[in-house]
């Protein structure tokens, strides 16, 4: 009997016999197979137990004669009934060993069967096949017949079916005038605008949290967030989607003289609702208003203290003159949303920027943003994303031993320092106050220091090097402003060089620190990224003669950075056509080929 995994597509198509496949060759048999022979001359029926049933009609689904060990598919069609080569009604055909038309004297002129094995769907793991073959050494001749377990030697084969409405077909539901509205509120069907969209996967099955791309769901409806579609001007029908920064501007067509009556102008249309802690659940997290700022017609900007901003009033229109000014209109709205791991909104802050709109200033644009904050979770500030951006200080740090990772400093803008020049130049007034390294800045500073006969030359040589060098010089620099600590083998190594000159009686003293930071533009050419792709330091030595007593000498200490771009021409080019190298498997079109 063959599986439930039969493609039950054909069997409307091609009547019974089209859900098995023929086939030819030495068949495995898992038990002993049940053989029936037939002789020239018989005129008795063989017993169905021995022989199979044969008849041009489709047969009745049997139940299985006994149960299937282990979770095998249960049967729903009888191999051994079936006749895939009976093609002519009431009529013998050639080599067709169980057409039932065949009589005694058909048999004895066949050469051999044409369709010899008779099995259910090859993705089985096992199923049984109905195996036909003729003894023409036999007097009379015999047709032999044989049902056996055929063992499918594929790993991937079908083991257990766990889907039960594909072993049959759905009757499809016909659309009339009373079953339209039901199929347009359906989740698969088709929408005509933004808002029946959102509605219809808004009536989706409900989940416990948020996930990235759900919408935002409020106590009616959904968190609006509006933004341009097919034009520039604002959709307000726009839903907000968990975890999706967005920013953006659009315009909005106003008149004046109603602008008190549109709501999208009011602050209250984008601090009333109250969003869903989790979706489809009761409990609402309001959004507070955390900040308005109001900006005036000549666009200087005053910030509202936390006591005024209950008592800001309802846009409205005022006259000046000749001119009409509405004000308090929203022109900036940002939305900063806290949730948890548990995907769970649990904190729902907004900042307004209000201002007035003169009729100068229509078509209105409006800003808005919104943005995602996890709790307990500070957000880590960047020397760029990921090129590094000029201004910004240059991410380094030191690898204690070989294969950890890079240890960083807390404060970013002490991770690579230099010499911070003051007033005095005086070098030990100044230890401990150094200057960040920031990127794309050539800086050079320096300071005075005395030397006298109490000083030795080697407690002054590691005075001055502490000096240049600073408290923890870095071993390595990260190539993009937002490289990860644990990437170590992406980092740049810092290479220091030591020049020395050898004078006889003198003292060696390091002067100068140079660092040489090297940068190329990386990515396309329409947006750089600025990557460093090596750094040198260089301490450089003088030699001084030994202070005599009494006598004082004062040597200049100095450190420069310099930026280098080493980048080669752009030359603007494509990239080859790429060449498809790929083969379909043997089944693909199973079961049409």
């Amino acid at each position: 009997a063959m599986g439930p995994r039969a493609f039950p597509r054909l069997l409307l198509v091609l009547e019974c016999w089209a859900s098995v496949s023929a086939q030819a060759g030495t068949i495995p048999a898992g038990t002993t197979p049940v053989v029936a022979t037939e002789g020239l001359n018989s005129t008795k029926p063989v017993p169905t137990t021995l022989r199979p049933v044969l008849s041009s009609k489709s047969p009745e689904i049997p139940r299985a004669s006994r149960p299937f060990s282990g979770p095998r598919p249960a049967p729903i069609t009888d191999v051994a009934a079936l006749c895939v080569c009976d093609l002519s009604p009431a009529q013998c055909d050639v080599n067709c060993c169980c057409d039932p038309d065949c009589s005694s004297v058909d048999f004895s002129v066949f050469s051999a069967c044409s369709i010899p094995v008779v099995t259910g769907d090859s993705h089985f793991c096992s199923q049984k096949a109905a195996v036909y073959s003729l003894n023409l050494t036999a007097d009379p001749p015999q047709r032999v017949f044989k049902l056996v377990d055929q063992i499918n030697p594929s790993i991937f084969c079908v083991h257990i079916t766990n889907y039960k409405p594909a072993l049959s077909f759905i009757n499809p539901e016909v659309t009339d005038e009373s079953s339209f509205d039901k199929l347009m509120k359906a989740p698969d069907g088709f929408s005509l605008n933004a808002e029946s969209d959102v509605s219809t996967r808004l009536d989706a099955p409900q989940t416990a949290k948020y996930e990235y791309g759900v919408y935002l769901q409020t106590s009616d409806s959904f968190l609006r967030f509006p933004s341009p579609l097919t034009s520039s001007l604002c959709t307000d029908n726009n839903p907000a989607a968990f975890l999706v920064n967005q920013a953006v501007k659009c315009t909005r067509r106003i008149n004046l003289e109603y602008c008190e009556e549109m709501e999208t102008l009011s602050m209250a249309y984008y601090s009333s609702p109250r969003i869903l802690r989790v979706p489809g659940s009761g409990i609402e997290v309001p959004i507070m208003v955390q900040s308005i700022v109001i900006r005036s017609l000549n666009k200087t900007l005053t910030r509202l203290e936390d006591t005024e901003i209950l008592r800001v009033s309802k846009q409205g229109v005022v006259e000046a003159g000749p001119v009409e000014i509405c004000t308090n209109v929203v022109l900036e709205v940002t939305y900063s949303l806290t949730y948890t791991d548990a995907g769970e909104v649990i904190k729902a802050d907004l900042f307004l920027l209000l201002g007035a709109v003169s009729s100068a200033m229509v078509p209105l644009q409006q800003k808005f943003e919104i943005y995602f904050i996890q709790q307990n979770t500070k957000p880590v500030p960047l020397s760029g994303n990921p090129g590094y951006v000029v201004g910004l200080p240059l991410v380094a740090g030191f690898q204690p031993q070989k294969g950890s990772g890079i240890i960083q400093t807390t404060n970013r803008y002490g991770q690579f320092t230099l010499l911070h020049s003051t007033t005095e130049q005086d070098c030990l007034a100044v230890e401990g106050i150094r200057a960040p390294v920031l990127f794309g800045y050539n800086m050079q500073s320096g300071c005075k220091l005395r030397l006298t006969k109490a000083l030795t030359c080697q407690l002054v040589a590691q005075k001055m090097k502490s000096l240049l060098k600073g408290q923890g010089f870095p071993d390595y620099v990260a190539p993009f402003g937002n490289s990860q600590a644990q990437d170590v083998l992406d980092w740049v190594p810092v290479y220091f060089i030591t020049q020395t000159s050898h004078v006889k009686e003198s003292c060696q003293l390091p002067v100068a620190l140079t660092v040489e930071v090297k940068w190329t533009k990386y990515g396309s050419l329409l947006n750089p990224q600025a990557k460093i792709v090596n750094v040198t330091a260089n301490l450089i030595s003088s030699s001084f003669p030994e202070t005599n007593s009494g006598n004082e000498r004062t040597i200049l200490i100095s450190t420069a950075v310099t930026f280098v771009d080493v980048s080669a021409p752009a030359e603007a080019g494509f990239r080859a056509r790429p060449t498809i190298n790929a083969r379909l498997p043997f089944n693909f079109f199973f079961p049409f080929v």
